[in-house]
């Protein structure tokens, strides 16, 4: 069974997996199991024993019956997580359907309803405005810069013949 999971190294048997879960785990008050995996950073899936997902790992190991097709969830919300009480099987529809939305997108703005869905739209206008904003503004600068390398800019085109600047050529105002 333990074949069937995805990136598990291949030297482990149930009994030295879960050991080794075991043993890069602690217990929280709520009662979760939380592994701590190769990364640092807390509250996101880990990766164990190989590159494979440690919740999934764990729900092959601890409560078996590990189905490739369907996805392992966490009721607790902590996916970090690896209890096995905690871990189910479902399908990516009802994934989908259970993915907690935050009102507030991850600068602090508030984020608007989609009419059509119900659901809180992906990309916060906010911050969408104030990226192109930064964008158009990196871009004139960008622009600038390279118009006056090449002598096409501005203060590059004044005194130049044929600029269009009174003055600026040698032909007298009537031919012009």
């Amino acid at each position: 069974m333990l074949s069937r999971v995805k990136g598990l190294s291949r030297h482990f048997t149930e009994e030295s997996l879960r050991a080794y879960l075991l043993a890069r785990s602690e217990r929280r008050d709520d009662g979760c199991l939380i592994v701590r995996g190769y990364g640092r950073r807390r509250d996101v899936h880990q990766k164990v024993a190989g590159r494979a997902w440690a919740h999934i790992a764990a729900y092959a190991v601890f409560v078996g019956g590990y189905d490739p097709a369907l996805d392992v969830d966490h009721r607790c919300a902590a996916r970090d997580c690896i209890e096995s009480t905690h871990l189910r099987q479902v399908g990516r529809a009802e994934t989908c359907r259970d993915r907690r939305q935050e009102a507030r997108c991850r600068n602090g703005h508030d984020r608007e309803l989609d009419e059509v869905t119900g659901r809180y739209r992906r990309v916060c206008r906010t911050c969408n405005r104030e990226a192109q904003r930064r964008w158009r503004v990196r871009r004139a600068a960008e622009v600038a810069t390279a118009r006056a390398t090449h002598g096409r800019g501005p203060s590059a085109s004044a005194g130049r013949p044929g600029s269009g600047t009174p003055g600026s050529d040698t032909t007298p105002l009537s031919r012009r």
